[in-house]
């Protein structure tokens, strides 16, 4: 019984179901850094997803040196997926540090909006919309490509 319930829980991130262009996305609500709220709206035209470390190491390399308000610009958001951080380490230091950060890093702290969306770890997952509805997805695996994406948005 055990190995049948590690088998279903190792199957769970193939089962689930991934939004494809023309979905709208369900609304979602994530503290922020701050513990300050933010709520997935219409006005979100861009959705930056890091499931693991590595990828949001990717978005804060790509915005290096960027001003406060850059990402807002933008109408983006971040989403850091943290549910397999230690609480503790979480606490006591990664959020701490990310306080420092010029942008908002909406924390995933148990994994349930990242979890929507299908992407590959040690990846930035790149989710273009309008009114809520998935236009295009795209993934980074590198942070000066995602720094020029980032750059051609701003003239979207």
């Amino acid at each position: 019984m055990k190995y049948l319930a590690i088998l279903l829980f190792s199957l769970l991130p193939v089962l689930a179901h991934a939004v494809e262009p023309g979905e709208r996305l369900a609304p979602w609500t994530l503290l922020d850094q701050y513990d300050q709220p933010y709520s997935l709206g219409a006005d979100t035209r861009l959705l930056l997803v890091a499931r693991d470390m590595d990828g949001a190491k990717l978005v804060k390399a790509a915005l290096a040196g960027q001003p406060k308000g850059y990402l807002e610009a933008r109408g983006a958001v971040f989403v850091a997926d943290i549910q397999r951080m230690p609480a503790l380490i979480s606490k006591l230091f990664a959020i701490p540090a990310m306080r420092d950060y010029s942008y908002r890093v909406l924390l995933d702290r148990e994994g349930r909006v990242a979890s929507r969306y299908a992407g590959a770890e040690g990846q930035v997952l790149w989710l273009v919309l309008d009114q809520g509805v998935l236009v295009t997805l795209r993934e980074f695996a590198d942070a000066q490509e995602l720094k020029a994406a980032l750059e051609g948005a701003a003239t979207q």
